[in-house]
């Protein structure tokens, strides 16, 4: 009879020629040259901390050199956002990451998962981004395009020139979104939503085009904004759930090797993004408001550090009166009637909220 021990080496040496057999063909194949373009700017930790070692480094090391990404933030570019899409739908770059509900302009649907007010959590926010995968997919194939990851950013919060404790301070502000349904939120409490692209946001604040700006708690701190703004309140309107889009035809003419690895490196990416998306909220605010003890991913604001506020039960039940009752209601004007019923059968069951046609 065939001993354990045996039968565990001869799956180890068939494991091994499986992994010899699969290098050997990625190593054999032609050279594949990636264009990427993935984040609003090259100071953040999504950039430095994952993107670089993970996609740039990590891809060339693990083909030996066969697969190399010329990666790039947006600003080195000259990219704002909402064009990145169609830069992957082109084919000017292969790979692309922008937040979804910078580009739900072009494809409605994206801006599902993650509206305003949606997803108190970021553990629910990863759930829905999961479940809604497969139907975003389907969507963006017609197009050319699809979605080989997603990854959340930290807890997008206010970021503003003057005072901000609740969510009635925010009446008659002008306030930065990157578009999508934080437009609705917005409006729901009196607000003027204003659009600039993320590289441009410092600026405008600094010379009181808006008045406040939406965007996480870390991002914002790595962007310094902490130097234009003086007040956050903290409350959690979403995460700017963003998407790697890749380029389809490229895609498919790529070798099954080189696909695989790919797909590997881009789950490790997505793992270690949600991971520091959730790591980085509260690292955010502790940074920018001069907290020593707790800020160990961001920059320590030691000059003239913000104050910040956190929200109250009340504002958090506001926030999610205003999906209910604006926010999805507005999603399913611009998308159609299909994304109501697509709402309701992946992303209520989760959520706890329905849609309701009014």
């Amino acid at each position: 009879m065939t001993s354990i021990v045996q039968m565990g080496r001869a799956a180890l040496g068939a494991a091994l020629a499986i992994g010899l057999s699969a290098g050997t063909a990625l190593a054999q194949g032609p050279q594949v040259n990636i264009q990427a373009v993935t984040q609003p700017t090259p100071a953040i930790p999504q950039y430095t901390r994952v993107d670089i070692p993970l996609l740039r480094d990590g891809l060339a090391a693990a083909s030996n050199g066969r697969i190399r990404v010329n990666l790039a933030a947006w600003p080195e570019r000259n990219l704002n956002g909402p064009e990145i899409i169609r830069l992957v739908r082109s084919g000017q770059v292969e790979i692309g990451a922008v937040p979804l509900n910078t580009v739900a302009g072009d494809v409605p649907l994206l801006d599902m998962v993650d509206l305003a007010g949606l997803n108190p959590t970021i553990g629910q926010a990863r759930q829905v981004a999961e479940a809604l995968m497969p139907e975003v997919n389907r969507g963006l194939e017609r197009f050319g395009v699809r979605i080989i990851a997603m990854a959340p950013y930290p807890a997008q919060v206010l970021f503003c020139r003057e005072r901000a404790n609740s969510l009635a301070d925010l009446r008659g502000r002008r306030i930065r979104t990157g578009g999508g349904s934080i437009n609705d939120f917005v409006a729901a409490v009196g607000g003027q939503a204003v659009g600039i692209g993320f590289p441009e946001v410092y600026a405008a604040l600094e010379r009181g085009v808006a008045d406040c700006a939406i965007t996480g708690t870390g991002s914002g701190n790595g962007a310094r904004w902490y130097e234009v703004t003086t007040h956050m309140y903290a409350l959690p309107v979403a995460w700017s759930t963003y998407g790697y889009f890749i380029n389809l035809a490229w895609w498919n003419r790529l070798d099954a090797p080189a696909r695989d690895l790919i797909t590997s490196t881009f789950a490790k990416i997505q793992d270690e993004q949600w991971k520091l998306g959730d790591a980085a909220s509260e690292d955010g605010i502790a940074c920018n408001i001069g907290d020593r003890a707790n800020c160990s991913i961001g920059r320590l604001v030691e000059n003239r550090p913000m104050t910040v506020s956190r929200p109250t039960p009340a504002d958090l039940e506001t926030l999610r009166g205003i999906l209910s009752n604006n926010v999805l209601p507005a999603f399913v004007r611009r998308c159609g009637a299909a994304c109501g019923e697509t709402y309701n059968r992946i992303v209520a069951p989760i959520s706890g909220t329905r849609y309701e046609a009014r």
